[in-house]
């Protein structure tokens, strides 16, 4: 049976409005009583209902953060770093995952708001902001993360992809590699986009350097292995001597069929770089080159943005936050 507020108070033999304000006011509340109806409710089990508290008093403790694959370590980063800047201000992270597609996207956006959120940190799967957009007139804040507003309308936390591509695909000429092939998860996303971009202007500013485009559905280890085969399937002649994979996933896919039959080796036959510089990208059988995101950074500072909205709607706070990428260098691409 469930007990009830005035269960507590009828044990503790005070009012409900007494039994409320030590639950939420206890400095209104003498200790002797506030005592006595602790005892209470240890005694009964009370628990109370938050979530109906919140709802009467029109808001939450919590903040909903909605990524494009939970099941990547990138993510599972920035989602650390959103918990641990909450949790600093008393507040819980609700995790949504859209598995790149928008209509999942939409139901979390749709539950989110029904659950009376704080905010919502969102990656965008498209470049369709609209349904982002009525959620922020709605009073929502909307804080986009690992993506930046081209128009400015919402507060961003990103990392300049087209120059983290740029990184990736000068340090593979720079070894000396002619024939790239860029190795993508949907282009439809933004940050896959922008990679490929900094790419190009990378290679065309290279004499006899090409960029072959791979476009995978998905930014996975199983896509980035079915590239991989595909290129493995081609004669020698025909494969590119350098890839350069939209994420890690797609990377360790790429070096598990390349390295499975031992017909093509990595770095000797194709150099090969990933993104992100996941835990995991050191640990491979031939430890993955990268451009390095702050995973964990990219979250804590999406809070925090989040925060000051919340704060002062109309203040002066920083509202773009765009760090810069890192090239790590390892064998995959003959450190």
């Amino acid at each position: 049976m469930t007990v009830s507020v005035r269960d507590v108070a009828a044990a503790a033999s005070v009012s409900v409005g007494t039994v409320s304000n030590v639950l939420n006011r206890p400095s209104k509340v003498s200790p002797a009583t506030v005592e006595r109806v602790m005892q209470a409710i240890e005694e009964l089990g009370f628990v109370r209902n938050d979530a109906a508290r919140q709802l009467r008093a029109g808001r939450s403790r919590s903040i909903a953060l909605i990524v494009l694959d939970a099941g990547n370590p990138f993510f599972a980063e920035v989602s650390r770093g959103a918990e641990d800047r909450a949790a600093e201000s008393g507040m819980s992270v609700l995790i949504g995952n859209s598995d790149e597609r928008s209509d999942r996207e939409g139901a979390y956006l749709d539950l989110f708001r029904e659950q009376r959120v704080n905010g919502v940190l969102v990656t965008p799967v498209g470049g369709d902001l609209a349904r982002l957009q009525r959620l922020h007139d709605g009073g929502v804040p909307v804080i986009l993360v690992d993506h930046e507003d081209a128009g400015h309308v919402f507060a961003s936390v990103s990392v300049d992809d087209v120059e983290g591509g740029r990184l990736a695909a000068s340090h593979l000429l720079s070894t000396g590699r002619r024939r790239l092939a860029f190795v993508s998860g949907p282009l439809s996303l933004r940050q896959v986009a922008d990679r490929l971009e900094g790419a190009r202007r990378a290679v065309d500013e290279v004499a006899g350097a090409t960029l072959e485009v791979i476009e995978m559905p998905a930014l996975s280890v199983l896509q980035g292995r079915a590239a991989g085969e595909a290129i493995r399937a081609r004669p020698a002649a025909e494969r590119p001597d350098a890839v350069f994979a939209a994420n890690d996933l797609l990377a360790v896919g790429a070096l598990q069929a390349f390295t499975l039959m031992s017909d093509v080796q990595v770095p000797r036959d194709i150099a090969l770089i990933g993104y992100d510089d996941i835990d995991f990208a050191s640990a491979t059988v031939v430890p993955l080159s990268s451009i390095r995101q702050p995973a964990h950074l990219i979250g804590y500072t999406a809070v925090d943005l989040l925060l000051k909205d919340l704060d002062d709607p109309d203040g002066e706070h920083e509202r773009t936050v765009r760090f810069q990428p890192e090239l790590i260098v390892r064998e995959s691409t003959g450190a």
